[in-house]
């Protein structure tokens, strides 16, 4: 519920809060997750 908050309020506040709260093992893993994200696609 957070995280839906904050991706329409703050797309960089999302990211940073996802990296905390889904505890990535791998960069991979973070970098997957950055790039399903789509910021731009409310403008």
């Amino acid at each position: 519920m957070v995280m839906d908050g904050l991706k329409e309020l703050d797309p960089v506040a999302y990211v940073r809060f996802a990296s905390v709260y889904r505890n990535f093992k791998e960069e991979k893993d973070f970098i997957q997750f950055v790039d399903n994200i789509d910021v731009y696609k409310r403008r």
